[in-house]
């Protein structure tokens, strides 16, 4: 167990601190070695589930230190198992990662050049259960990275809005797992965003915040601004390609960019850490300020349509692809922790009765 989730830990016991709103953190064994802007996903198996963490950024924060390596844990063992790298040549960021059709799926990411230059990626792996293998099956048709992505029916795969070579898209493009065929849906209406969060609970699913681009009419340097805005979208449920879009209140607090999110079982979606402060991929500002993550957690309840708080990691974390959740636990696997520091560090926690905003 690391300091700080001593510290946490040991605060709870003292009598001038209220610890209602208590994570009951635990800490599982740490990723082979520090990585952030990682995919994650969790796979359910007969005897438990799996993490797994696919793609990032090592300690480095240069072009040299994007990977393409892949690791799983199984919940209850205590170390991480090597899996063979994701067969592409060049390492990659922001990708997505979701569990769907009883395997896992990775979707995109970009490439980093020695001159800086980015580029979108299109294509989408699945796990092959026999080799641990990730195998090519098909391409995006818009290639996007820190995008949303959100599997509905254990069969549909939604890439919500993100980024594109240039500039943000404000597409919903739809990866049937049955029949391999993509389909676009209704577009995202709020701001087009990239590193934005989110969760999909039965046919509902939630976006908040993420990066716009301002573009100034004088045409100077296009700028990168925190997006304040949620949207719910509701799938038809007579057709997957048709969302019913909403507005929702801002949650508490300013706007995140790179938040850990996820839905849960009971009828919510869970937002935790991210920072204020949009950055590149070293962590350090568009603005040219270092970023530092924030700790605080909070929780959209579908049903009240209203915000939930009070609760707090053991540290702050950014630079997240998601947040998973298995059996009423919350996993956060690596990231960047105070510093622009990237950790290999992996918790697990529960949520009690929430707070007010």
């Amino acid at each position: 167990m690391n300091a700080a989730v001593k510290f946490f830990l040991a605060l709870c016991l003292l009598p001038a601190v209220s610890c209602a709103a208590n994570l009951q953190p635990q800490e599982l064994p740490s990723l082979p070695e520090p990585v952030s802007n990682n995919a994650v996903a969790l796979l359910p198996v007969e005897d438990g589930a799996r993490l797994f963490s696919l793609q990032g950024l090592s300690t480095g924060k240069t072009h040299a230190d994007i990977h393409h390596k892949a690791w799983a844990l199984m919940i209850g063992e205590d170390h991480w198992q090597a899996l063979p790298d994701i067969p592409v040549n060049q390492g990659r960021l922001a990708g997505a990662a979701v569990s769907a059709a009883s395997t896992v799926w990775l979707f995109g990411g970009y490439t980093v050049g020695a001159d800086g230059s980015e580029v979108s990626t299109p294509e989408v792996f699945r796990l092959d259960s026999e080799s641990g293998q990730f195998v090519h099956v098909s391409d995006m048709p818009v290639p996007v990275d820190d995008m949303t992505a959100f599997a509905y029916l254990d069969r549909y795969i939604y890439l919500v809005s993100g980024w594109h070579d240039l500039g943000n898209v404000n597409l919903v493009q739809v990866l049937d797992t049955h029949s391999m065929t993509w389909k676009q849906a209704t577009p995202y209406p709020g701001e087009a965003v990239f590193g934005h969060a989110g969760g999909m609970s039965g046919s509902r699913m939630l976006v908040c915040d993420g990066v716009r681009i301002e573009y100034p009419a004088d045409h100077t340097a296009r700028k990168f601004l925190m997006s304040g805005q949620c949207w719910q979208g509701t799938v038809d449920t007579r057709d997957y390609r048709r969302i019913q879009w909403q507005p929702v209140a801002a949650h508490p607090g300013p706007a995140r960019y790179r938040m850990a999110a996820t839905a849960d079982d009971r009828g919510g979606v869970v937002f935790a850490g991210g920072t204020d402060n949009p950055y590149n991929f070293d962590g350090i500002g568009y603005n040219g300020i270092p970023s530092e993550p924030q700790a605080r957690i909070f929780r959209f309840n579908f049903e009240t349509a209203a915000w939930e708080s009070g609760w707090v990691l053991p540290a702050g974390s950014m630079d997240h692809r998601g947040l998973l959740y298995h059996d009423g636990w919350f996993y956060l696997v690596g990231g960047m922790l105070a510093g622009q520091e990237v950790t290999g560090r992996v918790i697990r926690f529960r949520l009690s009765e929430p707070g007010a905003p």
